[in-house]
């Protein structure tokens, strides 16, 4: 039957769903909950794991934003080291000291021992020598500030449109959540009728099959019309078990989808009236695309674009630091760094401009990229537009068209319990065959299985005509 195929293929991929949960052991008590379809998704929005996943993107936005704040902010570091040589690094150089030396010498006149003027030499030779010492340390500390860097500046003005962004993103993420609670919830409390009419056949059948023993007995219809009997409440009796089963299935999707332990049971206190289902329909054209979260995603994709773009641009500008480090060095030939001697200070600022001249052409194949991502996303928002269009009319017609042939299989149910209320007293007077009322039994229950399949079929239309308008509560 129709709506038994609808709810085994919803119970199919909710149980696809819940593999991975129900392999958990219960290691709680089971608790029971009652809960309105409003209180279902209060519930799952503190507790699906894709919404909290999706909260948790906000979260990390806000540390991102911290360190674009923090580039803007001075940078101070401080830094202490010490280092040990083996070997004192040996430097040559001329021998300016002989060079020195004898230049005083030529130029004074000295004559050496044998009385003759002294003559500098053509080759003075090279000095060999050790400087510095065993051991050094330095204390050092390095402030650096950023004065003017253009890319730094709009990534803190980006930083609230990116927070709205994340927020915005794990809206639609919770809509979807709603959507799909909705539908499993509604489905539920439709199965409710499905279940109560199962019931009153089981219960009519019972009858029916007690009076047709009866009849039996005394010698009024064949052992045929008992058999039939029989096999229509067993028929119906299996079909209640394959019911429940498939609503035990849709409850547990539904706990799935909210986040609740599988353990545990829920209990729906939401009914569904005609008047209820046929409420909050708007006509045509009463909607706005900015009502749809998917929408205010884009527009924020649009200014974070936008951004973008002028994030490029100043990359032209030229950039500004300053710097400045302020150390001590001390320096010995034992490792006595902190018992004495002198530290010796060393203190520097500094300013770096720097200017950009040509870098291949990078920044300008960076601007036209940002450029024609944004035409991207002004694409994706015409397209999300007629995309609303069309979700609303096609939702709008199938609601439309699922209230009339809701009221028509209504209808034709009543009209089906009369025909079979008709023909079982025709039976009963011996005017009616068995054949009649078993076509009439299953013309009923036929009609009753239509009316279920579109009373949740009213369900499903109006939620996504709902879910269109942006107007899901």
């Amino acid at each position: 039957m129709r709506e038994v195929r609808k709810f085994n293929l919803i119970a199919a991929m909710m149980l696809m769903l819940c593999v991975g949960a129900m392999a958990q052991q219960p290691t709680q008590p089971r608790q029971i909950h009652s809960f309105s379809a409003k209180e279902a998704i209060d519930y799952a929005t503190k507790n699906n794991a894709q919404v909290k996943n999706a909260l948790l993107d906000y979260k990390i936005q806000e540390q991102t934003n911290r360190q674009i704040t923090a580039a803007a902010y001075p940078q101070l570091n401080g830094s202490l080291g010490t280092t040990y040589f083996p070997n004192v690094p040996v430097q040559v150089f001329p021998n300016f000291i002989a060079m020195g030396t004898y230049g005083v010498l030529t130029s004074e006149g000295v004559k050496n021992g044998s009385g003759d003027a002294i003559v500098a030499p053509a080759d003075y030779g090279y000095i060999q020598a050790a400087f510095g010492t065993k051991w050094s340390a330095t204390a050092s500390a390095t402030l650096n500030q950023i004065l003017f860097d253009g890319q730094v500046f709009v990534g803190l003005q980006a930083r609230q449109a990116a927070l709205d962004y994340e927020t915005k993103y794990a809206e639609v993420t919770t809509e979807n959540i709603k959507v799909n609670i909705y539908k499993i919830y509604y489905q539920l409390i439709v199965s409710r009728t499905q279940v109560a009419q199962i019931d009153a056949n089981i219960e009519r059948t019972a009858k029916f099959l007690s009076d047709s023993k009866a009849m039996y007995d005394n010698g009024f219809v064949e052992r045929l019309d008992v058999d039939k009997a029989t096999v229509q409440l067993a028929n119906l009796q299996t079909q209640k078990l394959k019911v429940e089963r498939t609503i035990d299935n849709g409850y547990t999707g539904l706990k799935f989808l909210m986040g609740m332990p599988i353990r545990d049971s829920i209990i729906l206190t939401d009914d569904l009236t005609d008047e209820k289902l046929r409420s909050g329909v708007l006509e045509g054209g009463d909607y706005k695309y900015e009502d749809r979260k998917e929408y205010q995603v884009l527009e924020l994709a649009k200014e974070l674009n936008e951004y973008n773009i002028k994030r490029y641009k100043y990359s032209y500008f030229p950039t500004a630091n300053f710097s400045s480090t302020f150390s001590k060095n001390a320096y010995r030939d034992q490792f006595n760094i902190f018992k004495k001697g002198d530290w010796y200070t060393g203190w520097n600022i500094g300013l770096n401009i720097s200017v950009p001249i040509f870098d291949g052409f990078a920044k300008a194949a960076n601007i036209q990229k940002a450029k024609l991502q944004l035409e991207q996303t002004n694409n994706q928002m015409d397209n999300l537009k007629l995309s609303i269009d069309n979700d609303v009319a096609v939702s709008q017609n199938n609601f439309k068209a699922a209230i009339i042939t809701l009221d028509y299989q209504k209808k034709n149910m009543d009209l089906a319990e009369q025909v079979y209320n008709q023909t079982k007293k025709k039976y009963e007077m011996g005017l009616s065959s068995n054949l009649e009322i078993t076509n009439a039994q299953a013309d009923l229950i036929t009609a009753q299985s239509n009316y279920t399949s579109s009373l949740y079929d009213a369900v499903i239309a109006k939620i996504d005509y709902v879910k269109a308008t942006g107007k899901l509560p």
